[in-house]
């Protein structure tokens, strides 16, 4: 068991988490509805319950932390609604925990962004597949990266990438620009040997501070995929090169605008999520702080071309404090974004695709921290839940107008939901072996 100290759950580190829509897993993955390709997928039934970890920390409410179901069925009476929240604080006690996948072997895999002190150490704790009981690391002993976040594997390949983001004690109190100065923010990728559990491989990341979400392509044959690099706004493409070794390359660059009335004279759009379509043609990601949902056809990966755009919120509404003095792209700030008579505080922030790739879901909140440090409004009225219809066709962005979890209205007072995930495999959890 592992001490909590004071990391914020997610799916991953506070509830069973979800196994993957395929594998050959005799345990975890018999849960899911095993679909044997990623195209099969896609033919599943519609998504009708989605779980979202909720935290209070930071908010000014002292009530543990839980996950709520929410019900996403249009036919059921209880739609848009929160119908079944479970406390979660007194089932888990991992720290500092980020990403869960399921393993072949039936354990479960999660990722690390620190030791039990708060410093920097991306190792993996490995969980028995039915008791969840802690059964070690998964890498060998002293062989961790010197930080962590997000990771994914490909079998075919016998390759696992991690991410890093920055020691729990850098970034738990808020964004500060001088961490970044002092080269405490991860800018690397570590490629891993899958079968030996060991690094074989650092990629340095140009123009790539803060990788957070990883994704391989869904084909389990693909030797490539994406990273969103946060603070530097960028989508970084690694590949397996004719040498047998990985690379990485630029493929989108969000500009900053330069602003006023902000923490600084440029703002980044702060990439906090990405995810790929399970036919592997569209990628999404959010803009955290400039308040945008993108979709880009990635049909060639080496060529992304944006084909749908939506704003979400965000720091740069009209009307709000920041002024955009320079902008690349807009002619004009966007206008708030309200639904169904709220004003959404925050800005897109995790997202989640249904199989069949026509509706996207989207939860506001970060990280209690950052969001009290750039949306305070979030931790007075709490996070939503939004959908977005997604033209598969053409490509394209529509929000739902009827669509709205608002938890500010939660029992115990507003709290903050983050991810999403299916209770069968999604997206973002599932591999392909």
């Amino acid at each position: 068991m592992l001490q909590d100290v004071g990391r914020e759950p997610s799916p991953s580190s506070v509830a069973q988490p979800m196994c993957p829509i395929a594998s050959t897993a005799t345990k975890c993955g018999n849960c899911g509805p095993g679909y044997s390709t990623p195209l099969e997928a896609m033919k599943g039934p519609r998504e009708e319950i989605v779980y979202l970890p909720c935290i209070y920390r930071n908010t000014g409410t002292e009530a543990p932390d839980y996950l709520a179901t929410v019900d996403v069925d249009p036919k059921s009476p209880q739609y848009c609604q929160v119908i079944e929240p479970k406390d979660i604080h007194a089932k888990c006690e991992l720290a500092f925990l980020h990403t869960s996948h399921c393993l072949a072997s039936g354990e479960v895999m999660i990722s690390s962004l620190g030791d039990l002190k708060g410093n920097g150490k991306g190792g993996f704790v490995l969980l028995d597949g039915e008791t969840f009981e802690v059964k070690g690391t998964w890498e060998r002993p002293g062989g961790a990266a010197p930080l962590g976040y997000d990771f994914w594997y490909q079998p075919r390949h016998n390759v696992m990438i991690s991410t890093e983001w920055a020691a729990p004690n850098v970034l738990r109190d808020g964004f500060n620009p001088a961490d970044v100065e002092a080269g405490l923010y991860g800018s690397h990728l570590y490629v891993w040997d899958w079968q030996r559990h060991e690094i074989v491989q650092t990629l340095s990341l140009k123009d790539g501070l803060i990788p957070l979400e990883i994704r391989f392509l869904h084909n389990p044959d693909a030797a490539q995929g994406f990273v969103g690099c946060a603070l530097s706004s960028t989508i970084q493409r690694f590949y397996k090169n004719e040498g047998g070794t990985w690379s990485v390359e630029k493929v989108i660059q969000v500009p900053p605008k330069k602003v006023k009335g902000w923490l600084l004279p440029e703002m980044p759009g702060l990439i906090t999520d990405i995810l790929l379509s399970l036919d592997d043609r569209f990628l999404y990601f959010s803009n955290w702080l400039h308040g945008d949902l993108r979709q880009y056809d990635v049909s060639d990966p080496q060529r992304p071309r944006l084909t749908g755009q939506l704003f979400l919120g965000g720091s740069i509404v009209k009307g709000g404090p920041v002024q955009v003095l320079e902008d690349q792209e807009l002619k004009s700030q966007p206008e708030p974004l309200v639904v169904k008579g709220k004003r959404v505080a925050g800005g897109p922030q995790m997202i989640q695709l249904s199989l069949d790739g026509k509706r996207l879901y989207v939860t506001t909140s970060l990280y209690s921290a950052w969001d009290k440090q750039f949306y305070p409004d979030l931790i007075r009225e709490g996070s939503v839940m939004l959908q977005v219809d997604v033209d598969t066709v053409k490509g394209g962005l529509k929000l739902n107008p009827n669509f709205l979890v608002d938890f500010g209205k939660e029992p115990l007072g507003p709290a903050l939901a983050h991810e999403l995930r299916y209770p069968g495999g999604d997206c973002s959890s599932d591999i392909w072996i």
